[in-house]
């Protein structure tokens, strides 16, 4: 395996997928690569985790 450089679905940005995240993905099953970079993700995660704090 090597380092694959990956473009972000939502900013465009390119990013590396390292030896060690593939591994990682391969250990925990999943197919397939991150299609978001680490920013997007981390910010993805966090409006996740807001709207289901907000009580209705």
């Amino acid at each position: 395996m090597a380092d694959k450089t990956l473009s972000c679905k939502d900013c465009g940005a390119e990013f590396v997928f390292t030896t060690g995240e593939q591994e990682f993905y391969k250990e925990k099953g999943f197919e397939n690569e991150p299609q978001r970079c680490p920013a997007c993700r981390k910010a993805r995660k966090q409006r996740r985790n807001n709207f289901r704090g907000q009580n209705y």
